[in-house]
Protein backbone atom coordinates (compact mmCIF):
# COMPACT_ATOMS: atom_id res chain seq x y z
CA UNK A 1 0.00 0.00 0.00
CA UNK A 2 1.24 3.62 -0.60
CA UNK A 3 2.51 6.28 1.91
CA UNK A 4 0.65 9.48 0.95
CA UNK A 5 1.93 12.88 2.63
CA UNK A 6 -0.66 15.20 3.76
CA UNK A 7 0.92 18.80 4.57
CA UNK A 8 -0.76 20.89 6.52
CA UNK A 9 -0.58 24.86 7.84
CA UNK A 10 -0.29 25.28 11.63
CA UNK A 11 -3.74 26.65 11.93
CA UNK A 12 -7.54 27.28 9.68
CA UNK A 13 -7.10 23.74 7.64
CA UNK A 14 -10.41 22.83 6.33
CA UNK A 15 -11.15 19.86 8.40
CA UNK A 16 -13.36 18.47 5.89
CA UNK A 17 -10.79 18.22 3.51
CA UNK A 18 -8.42 16.43 5.91
CA UNK A 19 -10.77 14.48 7.87
CA UNK A 20 -12.52 12.45 5.32
CA UNK A 21 -9.24 11.65 2.79
CA UNK A 22 -7.46 10.63 5.62
CA UNK A 23 -10.85 8.15 6.84
CA UNK A 24 -10.73 6.89 3.12
CA UNK A 25 -7.27 6.24 2.57
CA UNK A 26 -6.51 4.81 5.58
CA UNK A 27 -9.58 2.43 5.37
CA UNK A 28 -8.21 1.44 2.40
CA UNK A 29 -4.42 0.04 4.09
CA UNK A 30 -2.96 3.30 2.86
CA UNK A 31 -0.49 5.21 5.25
CA UNK A 32 -0.71 8.58 5.90
CA UNK A 33 1.93 10.88 6.97
CA UNK A 34 1.05 14.65 8.05
CA UNK A 35 3.74 17.81 7.77
CA UNK A 36 3.08 21.10 9.48
CA UNK A 37 5.65 24.09 9.56
CA UNK A 38 7.71 23.06 12.74
CA UNK A 39 6.31 19.92 13.26
CA UNK A 40 3.82 20.67 15.95
CA UNK A 41 0.33 19.69 15.74
CA UNK A 42 -2.31 21.40 13.07
CA UNK A 43 -5.40 22.87 14.31
CA UNK A 44 -8.27 23.29 11.87
CA UNK A 45 -10.37 26.56 10.97
CA UNK A 46 -13.09 26.74 13.88
CA UNK A 47 -15.16 28.50 12.30
CA UNK A 48 -15.58 25.43 9.85
CA UNK A 49 -16.20 23.01 12.78
CA UNK A 50 -18.87 24.55 14.99
CA UNK A 51 -20.18 26.86 12.56
CA UNK A 52 -20.28 29.69 15.66
CA UNK A 53 -19.36 33.49 14.60
CA UNK A 54 -20.70 33.08 11.30
CA UNK A 55 -24.46 34.37 12.08
CA UNK A 56 -24.93 38.59 13.02
CA UNK A 57 -25.42 37.83 16.36
CA UNK A 58 -21.95 35.34 16.46
CA UNK A 59 -20.36 38.11 19.26
CA UNK A 60 -22.90 38.02 21.67
CA UNK A 61 -21.97 35.12 24.01
CA UNK A 62 -24.51 32.49 24.49
CA UNK A 63 -25.97 33.25 21.40
CA UNK A 64 -22.95 32.54 19.56
CA UNK A 65 -23.47 28.70 20.20
CA UNK A 66 -26.91 28.41 17.93
CA UNK A 67 -26.08 29.20 14.79
CA UNK A 68 -28.11 29.28 12.05
CA UNK A 69 -26.02 30.21 8.50
CA UNK A 70 -22.76 28.91 10.06
CA UNK A 71 -24.33 25.55 9.76
CA UNK A 72 -24.15 26.09 5.80
CA UNK A 73 -20.92 26.76 5.55
CA UNK A 74 -19.33 24.62 8.56
CA UNK A 75 -18.50 20.24 8.49
CA UNK A 76 -21.36 18.20 7.74
CA UNK A 77 -21.85 15.98 10.62
CA UNK A 78 -19.76 13.38 9.06
CA UNK A 79 -16.35 15.03 7.95
CA UNK A 80 -17.13 16.26 12.12
CA UNK A 81 -17.30 12.84 12.87
CA UNK A 82 -14.13 12.07 10.83
CA UNK A 83 -12.42 14.90 12.05
CA UNK A 84 -12.81 13.52 15.64
CA UNK A 85 -11.07 10.92 15.06
CA UNK A 86 -8.68 12.24 12.98
CA UNK A 87 -7.55 14.78 16.30
CA UNK A 88 -6.63 11.58 18.01
CA UNK A 89 -4.55 9.46 15.66
CA UNK A 90 -0.90 8.65 16.32
CA UNK A 91 -0.36 10.00 12.73
CA UNK A 92 -1.86 13.03 12.65
CA UNK A 93 -0.83 13.94 16.47
CA UNK A 94 3.30 12.73 15.13
CA UNK A 95 3.71 15.20 12.09
CA UNK A 96 7.42 15.97 10.66
CA UNK A 97 8.38 19.17 9.78
CA UNK A 98 7.79 21.01 5.98
CA UNK A 99 11.53 21.68 5.98
CA UNK A 100 12.43 17.60 6.79
CA UNK A 101 9.83 16.71 3.61
CA UNK A 102 11.52 14.35 1.23
CA UNK A 103 10.01 13.57 -1.74
CA UNK A 104 11.21 10.44 -2.38
CA UNK A 105 10.16 9.12 0.89
CA UNK A 106 6.26 8.72 0.12
CA UNK A 107 4.63 7.68 -2.98
CA UNK A 108 1.40 10.18 -3.10
CA UNK A 109 0.92 13.94 -2.51
CA UNK A 110 -2.88 15.13 -0.70
CA UNK A 111 -3.21 18.67 -0.72
CA UNK A 112 -6.31 19.93 1.42
CA UNK A 113 -7.18 23.92 1.90
CA UNK A 114 -8.80 26.33 3.71
CA UNK A 115 -9.39 29.57 3.47
CA UNK A 116 -9.04 31.46 6.50
CA UNK A 117 -5.66 34.09 5.59
CA UNK A 118 -4.41 33.90 9.43
CA UNK A 119 -3.09 30.21 8.98
CA UNK A 120 -3.57 29.61 4.73
CA UNK A 121 -1.46 31.51 3.59
CA UNK A 122 2.07 30.35 4.84
CA UNK A 123 0.95 26.88 3.22
CA UNK A 124 0.18 28.60 -0.20
CA UNK A 125 3.68 30.57 0.18
CA UNK A 126 5.77 27.89 1.45
CA UNK A 127 8.67 27.21 -0.49
CA UNK A 128 9.37 23.56 0.86
CA UNK A 129 5.90 22.32 0.04
CA UNK A 130 6.17 24.44 -3.75
CA UNK A 131 9.54 22.13 -3.93
CA UNK A 132 8.05 19.21 -2.96
CA UNK A 133 4.68 19.76 -4.91
CA UNK A 134 7.47 20.39 -8.42
CA UNK A 135 8.68 17.02 -7.35
CA UNK A 136 6.54 14.86 -7.27
CA UNK A 137 5.02 16.23 -10.75
CA UNK A 138 8.34 15.68 -12.24
CA UNK A 139 8.74 12.22 -10.26
CA UNK A 140 5.09 11.23 -11.65
CA UNK A 141 3.29 10.70 -8.75
CA UNK A 142 -0.02 10.62 -7.60
CA UNK A 143 -1.14 14.46 -6.84
CA UNK A 144 -4.66 14.84 -5.42
CA UNK A 145 -5.39 18.83 -4.49
CA UNK A 146 -9.18 20.19 -3.13
CA UNK A 147 -10.07 24.20 -3.23
CA UNK A 148 -6.91 26.35 -2.00
CA UNK A 149 -5.03 23.40 -2.37
CA UNK A 150 -5.05 23.29 -5.80
CA UNK A 151 -3.57 27.13 -5.10
CA UNK A 152 -0.33 25.93 -4.07
CA UNK A 153 0.01 23.46 -7.08
CA UNK A 154 -0.56 26.49 -9.13
CA UNK A 155 1.98 27.86 -8.02
CA UNK A 156 4.70 25.39 -7.83
CA UNK A 157 7.11 25.66 -10.80
CA UNK A 158 8.86 23.16 -13.24
CA UNK A 159 12.31 23.14 -14.37
CA UNK A 160 11.42 25.95 -17.20
CA UNK A 161 9.75 28.04 -14.86
CA UNK A 162 6.05 27.78 -15.88
CA UNK A 163 3.42 25.88 -13.30
CA UNK A 164 3.16 22.51 -12.88
CA UNK A 165 -0.23 22.65 -14.45
CA UNK A 166 0.54 24.26 -17.58
CA UNK A 167 -0.69 21.99 -20.07
CA UNK A 168 -2.94 20.18 -17.65
CA UNK A 169 -6.62 20.03 -16.81
CA UNK A 170 -7.55 20.98 -13.21
CA UNK A 171 -10.63 22.66 -11.06
CA UNK A 172 -10.23 24.40 -7.99
CA UNK A 173 -12.63 26.65 -5.93
CA UNK A 174 -14.71 28.53 -8.53
CA UNK A 175 -15.01 32.46 -8.53
CA UNK A 176 -19.17 31.65 -8.22
CA UNK A 177 -18.55 29.43 -5.29
CA UNK A 178 -15.93 31.95 -3.41
CA UNK A 179 -17.78 35.07 -4.23
CA UNK A 180 -21.33 33.57 -2.83
CA UNK A 181 -19.56 32.71 0.42
CA UNK A 182 -17.81 35.85 0.83
CA UNK A 183 -20.91 38.12 -0.33
CA UNK A 184 -22.88 36.32 2.56
CA UNK A 185 -20.36 36.50 5.33
CA UNK A 186 -19.39 40.04 4.77
CA UNK A 187 -22.87 40.89 6.28
CA UNK A 188 -23.44 37.94 7.96
CA UNK A 189 -20.11 38.26 9.63
CA UNK A 190 -19.48 42.49 9.04
CA UNK A 191 -16.48 42.90 11.98
CA UNK A 192 -14.86 40.40 10.14
CA UNK A 193 -16.32 40.56 6.66
CA UNK A 194 -13.58 39.25 4.44
CA UNK A 195 -12.86 36.41 6.48
CA UNK A 196 -13.85 34.16 3.60
CA UNK A 197 -11.40 35.39 1.26
CA UNK A 198 -7.68 34.59 2.02
CA UNK A 199 -6.71 36.97 -0.89
CA UNK A 200 -7.67 40.23 -1.70
CA UNK A 201 -7.78 42.54 -4.49
CA UNK A 202 -5.63 46.00 -5.03
CA UNK A 203 -7.78 48.95 -5.90
CA UNK A 204 -6.63 48.61 -9.52
CA UNK A 205 -7.75 44.99 -9.61
CA UNK A 206 -10.94 43.82 -11.21
CA UNK A 207 -13.03 41.63 -8.85
CA UNK A 208 -12.30 38.16 -8.50
CA UNK A 209 -8.73 38.86 -9.97
CA UNK A 210 -7.15 36.97 -6.56
CA UNK A 211 -9.90 34.61 -6.43
CA UNK A 212 -8.66 31.00 -6.53
CA UNK A 213 -10.28 30.54 -9.99
CA UNK A 214 -8.53 33.34 -11.52
CA UNK A 215 -5.12 32.80 -10.06
CA UNK A 216 -4.86 29.49 -10.88
CA UNK A 217 -6.32 30.21 -14.84
CA UNK A 218 -3.42 32.75 -15.31
CA UNK A 219 -0.83 30.06 -14.51
CA UNK A 220 -2.62 27.27 -17.10
CA UNK A 221 -1.47 26.87 -20.50
CA UNK A 222 -5.00 28.41 -21.98
CA UNK A 223 -7.68 29.95 -19.11
CA UNK A 224 -10.58 27.38 -20.69
CA UNK A 225 -8.05 24.57 -19.34
CA UNK A 226 -9.67 25.32 -15.53
CA UNK A 227 -12.75 23.60 -15.64
CA UNK A 228 -15.92 23.84 -13.94
CA UNK A 229 -19.16 21.83 -14.47
CA UNK A 230 -20.44 21.67 -17.88
CA UNK A 231 -24.11 22.56 -17.81
CA UNK A 232 -25.38 19.38 -19.30
CA UNK A 233 -24.47 17.20 -16.92
CA UNK A 234 -27.05 15.33 -14.98
CA UNK A 235 -28.01 17.36 -11.01
CA UNK A 236 -26.04 20.30 -12.24
CA UNK A 237 -27.91 22.58 -10.17
CA UNK A 238 -27.00 20.19 -6.98
CA UNK A 239 -23.80 20.45 -8.36
CA UNK A 240 -22.75 24.20 -8.48
CA UNK A 241 -25.26 25.28 -5.74
CA UNK A 242 -23.01 25.64 -2.94
CA UNK A 243 -25.65 23.85 -0.63
CA UNK A 244 -25.23 20.28 -1.35
CA UNK A 245 -22.17 18.34 0.00
CA UNK A 246 -21.48 14.45 -0.99
CA UNK A 247 -21.40 11.95 0.99
CA UNK A 248 -19.71 8.40 1.18
CA UNK A 249 -23.06 6.60 -0.82
CA UNK A 250 -23.97 10.08 -2.77
CA UNK A 251 -21.88 11.93 -5.34
CA UNK A 252 -24.78 13.73 -7.25
CA UNK A 253 -23.07 16.86 -5.72
CA UNK A 254 -19.78 16.40 -6.13
CA UNK A 255 -17.18 17.01 -8.86
CA UNK A 256 -13.75 16.55 -9.73
CA UNK A 257 -11.09 16.33 -12.79
CA UNK A 258 -8.39 14.10 -13.26
CA UNK A 259 -5.60 14.46 -15.79
CA UNK A 260 -3.23 11.58 -15.31
CA UNK A 261 -1.57 11.32 -11.82
CA UNK A 262 -3.09 14.60 -11.39
CA UNK A 263 -6.56 14.91 -8.94
CA UNK A 264 -8.52 17.95 -8.51
CA UNK A 265 -11.77 18.81 -6.92
CA UNK A 266 -13.28 22.40 -5.62
CA UNK A 267 -14.40 22.54 -2.28
CA UNK A 268 -15.49 20.40 0.72
CA UNK A 269 -19.14 19.63 -1.08
CA UNK A 270 -16.53 16.88 -3.33
CA UNK A 271 -14.51 15.65 -0.79
CA UNK A 272 -16.02 12.10 -0.16
CA UNK A 273 -16.20 11.44 -4.16
CA UNK A 274 -12.58 13.23 -4.12
CA UNK A 275 -11.17 10.51 -1.87
CA UNK A 276 -12.69 7.81 -3.63
CA UNK A 277 -11.14 8.48 -6.55
CA UNK A 278 -7.71 9.40 -4.95
CA UNK A 279 -7.76 5.54 -3.70
CA UNK A 280 -8.44 4.56 -6.98
CA UNK A 281 -5.41 6.33 -8.49
CA UNK A 282 -2.99 4.87 -6.25
CA UNK A 283 -4.20 1.70 -8.26
CA UNK A 284 -4.13 2.88 -11.19
CA UNK A 285 -1.37 5.37 -11.54
CA UNK A 286 0.13 5.98 -14.79
CA UNK A 287 -3.04 4.32 -16.75
CA UNK A 288 -3.55 8.18 -18.18
CA UNK A 289 -6.49 10.38 -17.78
CA UNK A 290 -9.95 10.21 -17.51
CA UNK A 291 -12.50 12.77 -16.11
Amino acid sequence: MATVLIPLPHTDYDPSEVAVPWRVLTQAGHNVVFATPDGQIAAADPIMLSGEELDVWGLIPGLRKFPLFGLLLRANRDARNDHAALVQDDAFRSPISWNDIDATSFDALLLPGGHCARGMRAYLESKPLKSCVAACFAQNKPVAAICHGVLLVARSTRADGRSVLYGRHTTGLTWALEKSAWSLTRITRFWDPHYYRTYREKADQPAGYMSVQQEVSRALADPSDFLDVPRHVPYYRRKTSGLARDTDGDDRPAFVVRDGNYLSARWPGDVHRFAREFVQMLKTAGEGSSR
